[in-house]
């Protein structure tokens, strides 16, 4: 009986989702929405067909660990300590802000402190899996305004820990036992610093020694059993601390992501969480108690516009300060503006401690969910009449390159160093394809006669129409290096036959070409800095050819030394070693070139002639 129970359930979700989530997105409103009304439908205020939201929410929540996990894979350590900043800084900017304010707000209008204070910090929390979710949808993930909200999500999830230990205090929970208190409290921190250590250690010393093992059993399905593994495990132990599983997951992505199995672990763990995040949306549409908002829905409807035009003045504030494009920031200020899934732990730990009614936290429940259902509605309605206005003629919404062409060069990015190749190969009477996603650059090239197509290309569809599947040559002068990096990816992988150029912006970009089998890769400033070089040491008296042929050495032991280098990238140590070796051997080099140059420059006419002769035999 439990097992048909389990396959009917499993129908009923897939059949919900394979049919809500094709119709959303054929009219328009993204599958997010569709997840959403098919958990509406499906739920005990819809058909009925499955009972225990709760349960469900509980276990799709896995779904946003992986999404997480993911998320991490793409942040190196580097790029998240360079994240601290807005992370701690905006981050605490709106969690403390909007909860102030919304705090301030609920005691005027007369309601308790306490209730006024839990409602605040629960309603401040947004949803990283829509949040998230929408961003990975739109492709938004790499722009400003993708970062931020990111960086805002991951401060929440670390607030979401002294919230929740904070309601005991706020029923007086402890106060006779205060003794006992503080030891425990003391206890569960050390506990949760130590598995935060242990995440990182294990994460720099076990984790990629054990995917190599584990890899070289070459049995695809074990590794993908490895990489779920490590997220459920990374999870357990978080949970087992009080802190959040999301978070745990995250973090042991950032420990990967320069780990030579990221790529795998994306490719192994995606479609999980396209399917657990899926289910957590559901749920979130199922957990909707539609008869508390139908027994009062003047105050659920009061509660969802107030706190959501409370956050939204302050993400507004925040977005005008922060370096966030103005077409941007509606997407910033919604998706951080709803309620978020730790508002469902927050109100229901409040009711169990006493701290609110059960009524009220159904309530303040059903607020949190109806604003998590709006948040992809509200991004809709922005995309048709806030975006644009605020786009203006500034950033025109352009016609995406959809006529197929042929051309034998495809120009990936048109910014200065693209102009550049492209005006070379203009002049010889070559007519390349040429692809770049900023609406404003298309326009101004446009107009001084430039035949340059709009689109992205990441988008495999995109790179298709421009011809990548018979073209010879792709340019890759891309100025984000993350973009540049997965188009290279997508080339090298669907696209064998066509020679990548590239250009790097440094020596770590030039690295990540290299390893992705790019061979024409030319670092934007060496070439430059060379010249600028010769210049100089023409200015101090050297002669022009003299300083050519040095220039010309110099650049040649750099790119050697690069090479060498390459496959000792992530061994700091040996790279000093041989950066100092090679400069040794460059001085010395140099050192024998001016001692000749010295001793041509003293020889009389007569002894140079002889030099010469003896040289012509």
């Amino acid at each position: 009986m439990e097992q048909v129970n389990w396959l009917t359930g499993s129908l009923v979700f897939l059949a919900a989702a394979v049919l809500a989530v094709p119709i959303a997105r054929l009219l328009g409103l993204g599958s997010i929405i569709g997840y959403l009304a098919a958990g509406i439908v499906i739920g005990p205020f819809g058909l009925a067909l499955v009972r225990d939201a709760q349960d469900m929410l509980h276990f799709a929540e896995f779904g946003v660990v992986l999404m997480l996990f993911l998320v991490g894979l793409e942040l190196e350590p580097r790029r998240l300590w360079a994240l601290r900043r807005p992370i701690f800084g905006w981050g605490s900017v709106q969690l403390i802000g909007s909860a102030a304010l919304m705090f301030g707000v609920a005691m005027l209008a007369g309601i308790g402190w306490k209730l006024a204070l839990v409602a605040a910090l629960g309603l401040a929390l947004s949803s990283t899996a829509i949040g998230l979710g929408a961003l990975a949808e739109r492709n938004l993930m790499p722009t400003t305004s993708g970062q931020s909200v990111l960086s805002v999500a991951l401060l929440q999830d670390v607030a979401a820990i002294p919230i929740l230990a904070l309601l005991p205090l706020l029923a007086g929970v402890g106060v006779a036992s205060e003794e006992h208190a503080a030891p425990s409290g003391w206890w569960s921190a050390a506990k949760a610093i130590a598995v935060v250590v242990a995440i990182v250690l294990g994460g720099r010393l076990l984790l990629r020694p054990a995917l190599r093992w584990i890899a070289r059993s070459k049995t695809p399905e074990i590794f993908t059993a490895a990489s779920l593994l490590l997220v459920v495990a990374t999870a357990t132990l978080m949970q087992a601390v009080g802190l959040s599983m999301a978070l745990g997951a995250f973090l042991a992505g950032v420990l990967l992501a320069e780990s030579e199995y990221r790529r795998e672990l994306e490719t192994d763990l995606e479609p999980f969480k396209g399917l657990l995040l899926g289910l957590f949306f559901i749920a979130v549409g199922m957990s909707i108690d539609f008869a508390v908002v139908l027994q009062r829905p003047a105050v659920v409807a009061l509660v969802v516009v107030a706190f959501l035009l409370l956050k939204a003045l302050v993400l507004w504030g925040m977005a005008r300060l922060m370096p966030i494009p103005r077409p941007e920031r509606p997407v910033f200020i919604i998706l951080l503006a709803q309620g978020g899934e730790f508002g469902f732990v927050v109100f229901q730990g409040a009711a169990q401690a006493g701290v609110i009614d059960a009524p009220v936290s159904s309530l303040l429940v059903a607020a949190v969910a109806v604003s998590m259902l709006l948040s992809p509605l509200l991004l809709v309605l922005a995309d048709r009449y806030w975006i644009p206005r605020l786009a203006g003629a500034a950033t025109p919404r352009l016609k995406e390159i959809d006529e197929q062409q042929s051309a034998a060069i495809i120009i990936a990015g048109f910014g200065r160093y693209g102009q550049v190749i492209g005006r070379l190969l203009f002049a010889n009477g070559f007519r390349p394809t040429v692809l770049d996603h900023d609406a404003e650059l298309v326009e101004v090239v446009r107009r001084f006669g430039w035949p340059v197509f709009y689109g992205d290309a990441t988008r495999l569809d995109l790179l298709r129409t421009a011809g990548a599947a018979s073209a010879r040559v792709l340019v890759l002068a891309i100025d984000d290096m993350a973009q540049s990096i997965e188009v290279a990816r997508i080339v090298r992988e669907h696209f064998p036959q066509l020679t990548i150029v590239a250009r790097a912006r440094n020596v770590r970009h030039y690295y990540e070409l290299r390893n992705l089998g790019v061979e024409h890769i030319e670092r934007e400033t060496l070439d430059a800095a060379i010249s600028t070089g010769r210049s100089v040491l023409e200015q101090l008296g050297m002669r022009p050819h003299q300083a050519r042929t040095l220039a010309l050495r110099f650049r040649k032991h750099t790119v050697d030394q690069l090479e060498l280098m390459r496959p000792h990238s992530q061994d700091e140590a040996k790279l000093i070693a041989i950066s100092k070796q090679g400069r040794q051997q460059l001085e010395q080099l140099f050192a024998q070139e001016r001692e000749l140059a010295s001793q041509r420059a003293q020889r009389t006419p007569w002894e140079a002639e002889a030099t010469a002769a003896d040289t012509d035999r």
